[in-house]
């Protein structure tokens, strides 16, 4: 079992409310951070240029690039959201602009049928779509490199993820060096260990997640098949009300998978999965988080790559140090990442 790490450079010890895992949840998405976050971080966006990555697999993923105002950075960080949100996430912006200012080139990974990318692809996404990923993270991570070979440059690769993103973080460090993808470092903040239970504690727990990303899902396959009347007809699904059941209506209709619990497992990371990580690794979670499940954490295997720190505090993708929504998160992984 591992043992909690609690030697941040700077500890995370919220006060008040602030230390209610719910309180935590809710303010990281919160229209009251996104107004903070927007305003900060509009110089960056502002920056930022729109890419599609397109795969030898040729599927095609929406991104943004941004190059910190210095004139040569300290690497290149790719940063990838949760479900349901996407590369202007709060979380995933707060993080970027912080590693911008830390001199490090960003690059801001859209899942498929995630931000403004429904009409790239006629597939539908779902979490076992991991090749696309790893592949354009392969995309990308090769040019920065052949960049840095043309000009005599060495600098470093990395990986962030939150939520399912630091679920494909962690399945892409394992898989990476197989593909000869360099990456040198892969943090995941709060990620989905095993979806199953993810899944009962969302619908189990109180509603306000399940609402919530079943809100966000159900904008997102209603423009889906708008753009695709031929190939989607979810009347069905939209007659459903239970995150399980919604799930295993997709699934049966529209993977290769024979049933929820084969879907479902066909992205998990427990078990052994991450025995063989050889990508230095770091997993930073809470104690308290209300969907990801603890316990799940504490099962994973020992490894010399990976590291897990746990916090009593924090909630889902929250580590919100203050009423004017300071992200500690955002600064742990500038500390992480800046001392390589």
């Amino acid at each position: 079992m591992h043992t909690p790490l609690i030697d941040s450079p700077r500890p995370f010890r919220p006060r008040g409310l602030l230390k209610n895992p719910h309180v935590q949840s809710v303010l990281t998405s919160s229209p009251w951070r996104r107004w903070r976050v927007l305003r900060q971080s509009e110089p960056y966006r502002q920056r930022s240029d729109q890419e599609i990555i397109t795969t030898p697999d040729g599927v095609r993923l929406l991104g943004f690039r941004t190059q910190p105002e210095m004139l040569r950075s300290s690497g290149l960080a790719i940063l990838l959201h949760g479900w349901e949100g996407s590369a202007d996430s709060n979380y995933l912006l707060d993080a970027a602009t912080a590693l911008d200012r830390a001199g490090m080139q960003t690059f801001r990974l859209n899942f498929r049928d995630h931000g403004d990318s429904h009409h790239l692809n006629e597939d539908l996404f779902h979490s076992c779509r991991l090749d696309e990923v790893l592949q354009a993270v392969g995309v990308l991570a090769q040019k920065h490199q052949q960049v840095d070979e043309a000009y005599g440059h060495d600098r470093p690769v990395f990986l962030v993820g939150f939520s399912l993103g630091g679920n494909f973080a962690l399945r892409i460090a394992r898989h990476a060096p197989a593909h000869q993808i360099g990456i040198d470092r892969v943090i995941a903040v709060s990620p989905v260990i095993r979806p199953h239970n993810v899944l009962d504690a969302m619908e189990e727990g109180i509603p306000i997640y399940e609402k919530y990303f079943v809100r966000k899902w159900r904008r997102s396959l209603k423009r889906k098949q708008a753009l695709f009347p031929e190939r989607y007809n979810l009347d069905e699904w939209f007659r459903k009300h239970k995150l399980s059941e919604q799930t295993r209506h997709l699934v049966e209709a529209y993977t290769e998978f024979p049933d929820l619990d084969a879907y479902l497992e066909g992205y998990s990371i427990a078990g052994d999965y991450l025995q063989d990580l050889t990508v230095p690794t770091s997993v930073i979670t809470a104690a308290d988080d209300p969907i990801i499940p603890i316990e799940d954490f504490r099962k994973l295997p020992e490894s010399e790559a990976l590291s897990l720190e746990v916090w009593p505090h924090g909630g889902h993708c929250g580590f919100i140090e203050n009423w004017r929504f300071r992200s500690w998160i955002a600064q742990r992984i500038v500390s992480e990442l800046c001392q390589q």
